[in-house]
């Protein structure tokens, strides 16, 4: 039997580790087989790591490589957010949530849906399906749901995710969601022992455009004060990041998610065509934006109405 790898995006999150483990379980149970195994596209990020750790499921294997091997996308389906290799691996399905950039030789099942989360579809499948969930499965997508929508505050998040967050509350066992969002964003917002370079990665996904390679990073935090005193910092190895790897420009977003409002750090080769893009004027490399929260709805397309024409 083939072993079918379920992976999501580089620089994994958490909406893309708890999907390549509940789809893998999902695939696993709808076809009575084992043959579908969840993997990571690198190492799980704290928030990832320790939901994990509270609901006791395992970390998937990292796939280093996906050459030669068997693959379904999760989360994602732009090469340049793929796991190395996957030019020469054989895909056979994808499951996303954001906007489809994909060509690819052969015909394959693809399911997109603009829902605020990956993990929202897959649970639409499990209950379509009428197939079991386990508890602490429930927890781990209920917690990827809710950094993914911002705890529904994001543009993102769609009547359909409210509902699907109300009854994964229930099968979780957990009876105040808002709460146990706060608590997830205080782990994911905490940077004491990070190093800027973790900082800036942790969140972060590559976006080819015509113009040039941009990296988009974003770190959500209920509290922009603790960030500030480090945002030279962060704004020098943005830098060097973008010189080391021919990158057009490098953002960081610190998002307020009380305040629903987003701060940039830029690093960038073409100011003016930042501050086109942001609607705003820099000032030493950073800006306040009030209203911005989501990098899919909202940041990426600012930046592709400018650099990808």
């Amino acid at each position: 039997m083939n072993k079918v790898y379920i992976v999501g995006h580089k620089s994994p999150d958490l909406d893309s580790v708890a999907a390549a483990i509940s789809y893998a379980d999902y695939k696993n149970k709808l076809e009575k087989t084992d043959k579908y195994t969840p993997a990571m596209a690198g190492e799980a990020n704290k928030e990832t790591a320790h939901i994990l750790e509270k609901f006791s499921i395992a970390k998937p294997e990292i796939l280093d490589n996906a050459k030669d091997k068997e693959i379904i996308l999760v989360d994602h389906n732009e090469f340049a957010q793929a796991v190395d290799g996957i030019d020469e691996a054989s895909i056979i399905e994808i499951l996303d949530h954001h906007k489809l950039d994909f060509k690819y030789s052969e015909p394959i099942d693809v399911m997109i849906k603009s829902w605020g989360s990956s993990c929202s579809i897959i649970f639409h499948l499990y209950k379509s399906h009428k197939i079991e969930l386990d508890k602490n499965l429930a927890g781990l997508m209920l917690a990827a749901i809710l950094v993914d929508t911002v705890i529904t505050k994001s543009p993102t998040c769609t009547e359909t995710d409210k509902e699907i967050i109300k009854e994964l509350s229930q099968l979780a066992g957990i009876g105040d969601w808002q709460t146990f969002g706060m608590e997830i964003f205080k782990v994911r917002s905490s940077i004491t022992n990070l190093s800027a370079a973790e900082i800036i990665k942790s969140d972060y996904k590559d976006f080819p455009m015509k113009a040039g390679k941009l990296g988009i990073g974003q770190v959500e935090t209920a509290d922009l004060s603790e960030i500030e005193p480090r945002e030279d910092e962060l704004i020098e190895v943005m830098g060097d990041l973008m010189k080391a790897n021919g990158y057009h420009s490098v953002i960081l977003f610190i998002t307020d998610i009380i305040n629903e409002g987003s701060k940039f750090l830029v690093a960038t080769s073409d100011q003016a065509g930042v501050e086109k893009a942001l609607g705003k004027k820099l000032e030493n490399s950073r800006v306040y934006i009030e209203g911005i929260i989501s990098r899919k709805k909202q940041v990426a397309p600012m930046f592709m109405e400018v650099f990808d024409k």
